[in-house]
């Protein structure tokens, strides 16, 4: 979900190579149901291991990441951990929304309709503990460091790469910049996985987004609470537009949220989750060379996916050199080297 900010922000579309030598810390579980979305079989059901257990996430993280690898770049995938109580309304909705796509997948399948139960189907995925792991051994066999934020994932992140050891957050929600990343790459999903053109990525600069929209940091914040963000209801008839035009008034915070009927009390918690959300230094980014026996075997033997196309992703990152694990300037520019 994450908040609505793409009608005010103007991203810079670059080519991917340009980000060779960078390390990205990529939003997880926000990769991983996009990967259950669209990676399905044609009725719509998810890919499957010979155990039963899904595998869908995992062919996306196999070509998404030895994509990154092969193009320069280093990922660091950051898993999600234990929600806020602030976000229980959301996830509530969230739920809501599988049962009836579930119930909608299931009337389209009995009518036949399998292009309505693909589209149906996408919108009933869920991430299981097992799933995670099975995503978290993975990346580890492709030599990619995992990290394990206490609750939100993207804030973790964030907190990376403002510490300067990631270059950037991977993500397709604007949240992470309501909690202050130097940087959001956008359109990971759209890249191709093979060939001499892999296409292009869009960067957001935080910097240059507050200077576009003339607010600081603490009013971004305060844009997104009003417009509705993962761990607050928005208020009614305000949206990107209207939510800085009211910023613009210069009314303060509370006097902010009581224009618009709300209480700025009730709303400290939200603003408190994105000036200082939890996250950890317990974590260490080192990337390694492959290790191509154990992917055979976890991937074909246990997973179930086809020798051939496992052998050419070996084949790929068989002649990289060697990954580094040197500390990196966020001051890097988009040409320069780590």
């Amino acid at each position: 979900m994450g908040v609505q900010l793409g009608d005010l922000v103007h991203p810079t579309e670059v080519a991917l190579p340009t980000l060779r030598g960078k390390r990205l810390a990529l939003d997880a579980y926000n990769m991983f149901y996009q990967f259950l979305a669209t990676i399905r079989q044609p009725d719509g059901q998810p890919f499957t291991a010979p155990d039963g257990a899904i595998t869908s996430h995992l062919v996306g993280i196999l070509y998404r990441t030895s994509s990154l690898l092969t193009n320069g770049i280093l990922p660091v995938l950051v898993f999600d951990g234990k929600p806020l109580e602030l976000k229980a309304a959301t996830l509530r909705v969230r739920a809501l929304a599988k049962a009836r796509a579930e119930q909608q997948w299931e009337e389209a399948l009995a009518a036949g309709d399998l292009e309505r139960a693909k589209k149906k189907a996408g919108a009933t995925s869920r991430m299981t503990p097992e799933m995670s792991d099975r995503a978290k051994e993975l990346a580890s066999l492709l030599g990619v460091p995992v990290v394990q934020a206490p609750s939100e994932g993207e804030a973790q992140a964030t907190h990376m790469a403002r510490k300067g050891e990631v270059w950037g957050v991977a993500s397709e929600d604007y949240d992470n910049l309501l909690f202050g990343a130097p940087r959001l790459v956008k359109g990971l999903a759209a890249l191709r996985t093979v060939g001499s053109n892999p296409g292009t990525v869009r960067v957001i600069e935080t910097a240059q987004v507050l200077r576009d929209l003339d607010v600081t940091q603490e009013e971004l914040v305060v844009m997104g609470m009003l417009m509705g963000t993962d761990f607050n209801e928005g208020f009614t008839g305000i949206g990107p537009k209207k939510a800085l035009k009211l910023i613009h008034e210069h009314l303060g915070y509370e006097a902010t949220v009581r224009k618009v009927g709300g209480d700025p009390e009730t709303l400290l918690p939200v603003r408190a989750i994105f000036q200082s959300p939890p996250s950890t230094d317990d974590y260490s980014l080192q990337w390694k060379s492959p290790d191509a026996d154990r992917l055979r075997t976890f991937l074909v033997t246990e997973n179930g996916f086809e020798a051939s196309r496992v052998e050419r992703v070996i084949d790929r990152l068989r002649n990289l050199p060697p990954p580094t694990t040197a500390r990196q300037s966020a001051l890097d520019a988009f040409g320069e080297g780590a």
